[in-house]
């Protein structure tokens, strides 16, 4: 049973930390390989699921140690029919994957029920395409037509919440948000932004914020950045309403644009400690923000920095 789907403790202010870059982590740091870079796949391997407990075991504990809340996501990124052929699966299968995913983590919860803090279950829903060089251009119908096959396989399981995660188009923003609220379901939307600050398509953030929450009744909880790295985005953060309505960033290690990072076969894991800083200096701008973590070429060590910064 779902436990905050109700009311989400995150939203009257207090710290929550989430994990980091799942996928890069596991590749590069732990040398498994993650087929089509769906994390959901671990779960079926023994080895792959012990590697995925372990990796979200040590947020946990950090979480545990620093007395926040932790938002605990869901291996589903790309557990939705746009990768099905890749995968070589069937809609069966990824049905099953997506309760697995929350089953799995919703263990893990319980593992780490001593912890002072709330741990939220929370549902990944990826795109329909690309997350760095989207192919087309999806409409609010089509989208909300699209994601809302994964939301009801997500609103039947223990998830307390969903986030779409590297969304580059606000009008699939506008869909995947109008599914969640038909589905029942808490919808967190986080935007991919390139090194200007702005979406793929040129569409500023600010603007893609405003365009969802106008088409939907600000039906969204709230909203993130992730997949960018400080440099990129903050220069275009400030104390408007749009940007009010952001409550977290899970940024970059690496300082690489997303086509410069499709190409790369090493790991730019960037300095831990100057990013823990530099997201000192933007909660000191955006004092609302509450919900903090990392994406691509992030681990736990750029995570404890983080929570360690925004203590100090």
């Amino acid at each position: 049973m779902a436990q905050y789907r109700n009311a989400l403790p995150q939203l009257p202010g207090d710290l929550f930390l989430t994990d980091a870059g799942i996928e890069t982590d596991i590749i590069f740091n732990h040398g498994v390989e993650i087929p089509e870079f769906a994390a959901h796949t671990l779960l079926f391997d023994p080895n792959g699921r012990e590697t995925v407990a372990n990796y979200f075991r040590g947020f946990l504990s950090l979480a545990a140690s620093k007395g926040t809340g932790f938002i605990l996501d869901s291996q589903t990124w790309k557990a939705h029919m746009h990768w099905a052929k890749d995968l070589g699966v069937s809609e069966n299968d990824l049905r099953k994957a997506n309760h697995a995913s929350i089953a799995f983590i919703s263990e893990l919860r319980d593992e780490f029920s001593g912890n002072e803090k709330p741990i939220v279950l929370n549902g990944l829903i990826g795109p329909r395409g690309d997350a760095y060089a989207p192919e087309q251009e999806i409409t609010a119908h089509e989208a909300e037509e699209y994601h809302s096959k994964q939301m009801g396989w997500l609103a039947k399981t223990d998830v307390d919440m969903v986030s779409a995660v590297t969304f580059t188009q606000s009008d699939e923003a506008i869909g995947v948000v109008r599914a969640a609220k038909t589905a029942g379901l808490p919808i967190v939307v986080s935007f991919t932004v390139e090194t200007d600050g702005n979406l793929p398509n040129s569409q500023s953030l600010a603007e893609a914020i405003q365009s969802v929450d106008d088409a939907t009744d600000r039906s969204a909880a709230y909203f993130m950045v992730n997949c960018a790295h400080p440099d990129h985005f903050s220069h275009v953060l400030n104390d408007d309403v749009w940007a009010r309505r952001i409550r977290g960033i899970r940024c970059n290690a690496s300082r690489m644009s997303h086509a410069e990072l499709d190409e790369c076969d090493v790991l730019d894991d960037g300095n831990p400690v100057e990013l823990g800083a530099q997201y000192r200096t933007i909660r000191k701008q955006m004092p609302w923000l509450n919900v903090f973590g990392g994406c691509c070429g992030s681990d736990l060590r750029h995570v404890t920095q983080i929570a360690k910064a925004l203590d100090a």
